[in-house]
């Protein structure tokens, strides 16, 4: 069995996108290389933290999401080598990014650098990509550094906008595709198939394969193709 890297999610609401990479570690068996030890939310109330329990992983709220020291501290305490934001809207303080630079990732539902920033979230990014009369959108899956949605991006999906669409059928159709990219790349960074090098570059986020083939992720047993994956994700 491969050393597992040892992950904590970070959400503020529902908790999907934990959902979809516990569903998707589940699936890699004995070839994943994560495993989800901790879930943490600023809201006690998250169906996040709902979905960790029932899932077999421990949870909990956080008091203070300011208190660098203090979330640091649990961070250690659980052992967590790897950190994912999955919808989580607090800023992460600064000592937090900076220990674990290279080892945290948020997805966001737009391609940044557009659409992104503070207040930018949820159904916010959706109808200002609306309001910008933009054809295409789609989730970042990126590096955490100090700021909101500036870190050195890892991995992009195109999502059609279409004429009828509002936030929420916009927003829906995004997520559908953060289910699927999110949890590849958590699993990639965790088995340092893509990484921050010292310079700020990211190594392993690119095409892989002939430019032909589809967007892929560098796996173990080789590249792995997302496309047809993705395109049952935008199938309503």
């Amino acid at each position: 069995m491969n050393e597992r890297t040892r992950v904590a999610v970070l959400a503020s609401g529902g908790g999907s996108n934990l959902q979809a990479i516990l569903d998707h570690l589940d699936a890699l068996g004995e070839r994943r290389r994560a495993e989800v030890v901790l879930a943490l939310s600023d809201r006690a109330a998250a169906g996040a933290l709902d979905r960790a329990r029932k899932g077999g992983v421990e949870a909990a709220a956080i008091a203070a999401p300011g208190d660098g020291a203090a979330l640091l501290a649990l961070l250690r305490a659980r052992d967590v080598e790897l950190v994912v934001l999955a919808g989580y809207l607090k800023l992460v303080p600064a000592a937090v990014a900076r220990a674990f630079r290279g080892r945290m990732v948020n997805v966001h539902p737009a391609l940044l650098p557009a659409f992104g920033g503070a207040g930018m979230y949820g159904a916010r990014v959706h109808q200002a990509v609306l309001d910008a009369g933009v054809r295409v959108t789609g989730p970042t899956v990126h590096f955490v550094d100090e700021q909101y949605d500036r870190g050195a991006i890892i991995a992009q999906w195109p999502v059609p906008v279409f004429e009828e669409d509002d936030a929420a059928t916009l927003g829906a159709r995004v997520l559908g595709v953060e289910h699927v990219l999110l949890p590849r790349v958590v699993n990639a960074v965790a088995a340092d198939a893509v990484a921050l090098d010292d310079d700020g570059r990211v190594r392993g986020a690119f095409l892989v394969g002939a430019h032909g083939s589809a967007f892929a992720l560098p796996r173990d047993d080789g590249a792995f193709s997302l496309a047809a994956e993705i395109d049952a994700a935008l199938t309503p």
